[in-house]
């Protein structure tokens, strides 16, 4: 991995004072916008009544603070997940068997069947609260993010390079130190792209999270998504153009502030011999790095980081391999076998005894034979966006120039919601007379293909500057290259990419196949309509049977494609 030379990262003494003023004042307005928001959402509610947004223009700033607040909070909790979840995967094959399959599932249910459950459990805890809303929100945003940030380094732990895991066992190291510097930083690329794919997926389903409903009245929680989502159902252009232009506001500006650095920052941990010519650059990581502050608060942090390192030393030293299959005790396998089939079967007949007891069986073979042609549309969406955005990707990902200059605009793109959208699709559609059993296949794309498009730059941009100056001093063009470099070295992420996406393109159902503005409402024939359709009733039995229908498919597609193809890209095509 290559570090940051003398040139890069300036010395203490030569660090100008304003450097260290402008930090200091962003940390302290950071502060004090968190404390000015945050005290806002302490206050009570009334379930028995409905809440509406105030779609004033001056609110916007006060909603936009307040989205962002929910945004962070979840990509917070969403990291700490997938981090902790894919590590455990990574490193227990017992453990790999129960976690990745419940990602496919978690994946597979949709924001509105969480939302739904988080809602109920959260105001039990805090009954009357606006904490209640606020943690019930923030978890449907978690829905979101967590999964596709899981599988990313899921993905980056158990392809770690050889020469590392070497480095690994021969100095013996803890399994504190593995995870701290071996990797961590080998999956950082991986984790950020993929952090900031799903904080775009964030922003797709904000509408939906910030509506709540309490014992059958709605509560809109103060946000971007909410104004929106009252704008948009009374029909107000001119109030969804100030939305519209509030989040791509925000969007370029946490992009700017936020992601631009951290991107900049992951190109250290690049696995090369030699540093790329052109590296991508941050003007904040650069008055960031002019700063004193990141060293005094290394110094503040290193008495914790050497108890954390005494603490490791419990943990024993991983002296295995990570990819190498430890042999298993057939009793215990035997065993956890049992009491996962039991609390499976058990669950499975439980579902079907409700289901059964409410409406009958038969509720489930109308949402089967939907599932069918929303299948249709998510293969037919990957396979397009496949052969649209990795070469797209590839040629963002090997010029640190040209991502400097599409970041943000794929960002934008990435973040902005399909929601604030359907005004004007509805208009088109209605106007051009396409059904929206086409166009509502436009509408998911807009929400999965950035998958695919955020894994292959993280792919590309991992793939190390000495092999590709390598394949330039041989004169290696064209197909070949491709075949020899480019292939090995992004098909695991495009895999890991087409997997999120599927996830997401079926997620993404729930609000592309019925589109509403003002009076006029457009709907699909799908499993996605279905389930939009049971939650506007109220229907609990087809709801559950839509999303559990959808966990079926979800899962299906990934044992019997997806996980194959994850399989191969581990076995064959890896740098």
């Amino acid at each position: 991995m290559t570090f940051p030379s003398r040139s890069t990262v300036p010395r203490a003494s030569s660090r100008p004072s304003w450097a260290d003023v402008a930090v200091a004042a962003a940390v302290l307005v950071g502060m004090y916008l968190l404390l000015r928001v945050g005290e806002e959402a302490t206050v009570s509610f009334d379930p028995a009544h409905v809440t509406k947004v105030d779609t004033s223009p001056a609110e916007l700033p006060y909603y936009a603070a307040r989205s962002l607040l929910r945004m962070f909070a979840a990509l917070a909790v969403s990291v700490t997940f997938a981090v902790g979840c894919a590590y455990a995967a990574a490193h227990s094959r017992r453990l790999e068997r129960v976690l990745i399959p419940a990602l496919d599932i978690l994946q597979s249910v949709p924001v509105l069947g969480f939302l739904t459950v988080a809602v109920a459990g959260f105001v039990s805890l805090f009954p009357g609260s606006t904490p209640a809303l606020e943690c019930a929100s923030i978890f449907a945003i978690f829905t979101s993010q967590a999964w596709n940030m899981a599988f990313g380094f899921y993905h980056s732990l158990i392809t770690l390079p050889r020469e590392l895991d070497e480095v690994s066992r021969s100095f013996r190291f803890t399994r504190w130190m593995r995870f701290w510097k071996v990797e961590l930083p080998a999956g950082a690329i991986g984790l950020v792209w993929n952090g900031m794919m799903s904080f775009g997926g964030g922003w797709f389903f904000l509408v939906a999270s910030e509506a709540i409903s309490v014992s059958g009245h709605k509560h809109a929680l103060p946000g971007v998504g909410s104004f929106a989502g009252t704008a948009i159902a009374d029909g107000d252009l001119g109030k969804v153009g100030w939305a519209v232009v509030t989040m791509a506001v925000m969007v370029v500006g946490v992009n700017f502030f936020f992601w631009r650095p951290l991107t900049a920052w992951t190109e250290r941990f690049k696995n090369e011999q030699s540093g790329a010519a052109d590296v991508q650059r941050s003007l904040v990581l650069d008055v960031v790095r002019r700063s004193s502050w990141p060293a005094l608060l290394g110094r503040l942090l290193r008495p914790i980081a050497e108890l954390l390192g005494r603490a490791g030393r419990v943990l024993g030293v991983d002296d295995r391999p990570l990819t190498a299959r430890r042999r298993r005790g057939r009793a215990v396998d035997l065993v956890l076998g049992v009491v996962a089939g039991g609390l499976l079967a058990w669950g499975l007949a439980d579902l079907l005894g409700y289901l059964r007891h409410r409406t009958g069986l038969g509720v489930l073979g109308e949402p089967f034979l939907l599932g069918l042609a929303t299948l249709a549309r998510v293969l037919v969406l990957v396979a397009v966006a496949m052969l649209v955005w990795v070469p797209v990707g590839v040629r963002i990902g090997f010029s640190p120039r040209l991502a400097r200059i599409a970041q943000p605009v794929v960002q934008v793109l990435a973040s902005f919601p399909a929601n604030f959208l359907f005004p004007l699709a509805t208009w088109l559609f209605l106007r051009t007379g396409v059904s929206l059993n086409v166009g509502g296949m436009l509408l998911m794309a807009l929400g999965a293909q950035w998958y695919i498009l955020f894994n292959t730059i993280a792919g590309a941009s991992a793939i190390p500057t000495d092999l590709r100056e390598a394949m330039d001093d041989l004169g290696v063009r064209g197909p070949q290259r491709w075949r020899r470099l480019i292939i090995p070295g992004v098909f695991p992420y495009c895999v890991t990419g087409a997997i999120t996406a599927s996830g997401g393109a079926w997620n993404a159902s729930i609000v592309s196949e019925t589109v509403t503005f003002g009076g006029t409402t457009l709907s699909a024939d799908g499993l996605g309509a279905y389930i939009s359709r049971a939650t506007a009733e109220g229907d609990h039995p087809r709801l559950i049977a839509g999303v559990a229908v959808m966990a079926v498919y979800v899962v299906g597609l990934n044992r019997l494609l997806w996980r194959r193809l994850h399989r191969l890209a581990r076995t064959r095509y890896s740098l």
